[in-house]
C-alpha cells in the first residue's frame, strides 16, 4: 500500500538537502557557500486508523491533519454502546 492519506492526498514528496561551508557576511565573515545538495524525502505523518467508511469499520490510511481536523469519523469503542434496531424501534 502506498504511503498516501485516503482522505487529504499527502504523499511523498521531495526536496534537496544543502550542505554549506562559510560564516554569514553579517558576522563579519565572506558569505556562506553551498558545498552539497543532495535529494532528500518529505514524508507525511500517515497512521493506520479504523473509520467510519459507508457505514461500516474500515482499516484505512490517514494523515495526522485529518484525523486532528476531524475529517474521520472513529467507530465506538465498545460494541454494548451501540443499541440493536429492534429495542430502538420498541
Amino acid at each position: 500500500m502506498p504511503r498516501v492519506c485516503e482522505f487529504t492526498g499527502r504523499k511523498t514528496g521531495v526536496g534537496n538537502a544543502y550542505a554549506y561551508r562559510g560564516k554569514a557576511k553579517y558576522l563579519g565573515g565572506v558569505g556562506i557557500k553551498v558545498t552539497g545538495k543532495t535529494k532528500r524525502k518529505f514524508k507525511p505523518n500517515i497512521q493506520t486508523v479504523t473509520a467510519i467508511v459507508d457505514g461500516a469499520p474500515t482499516r484505512v490510511k490517514a494523515s495526522t491533519k485529518a484525523i486532528k481536523s476531524g475529517l474521520i469519523v472513529k467507530p465506538l469503542k465498545r460494541r454494548y454502546a451501540y443499541k440493536p434496531e429492534a429495542a430502538a424501534e420498541a
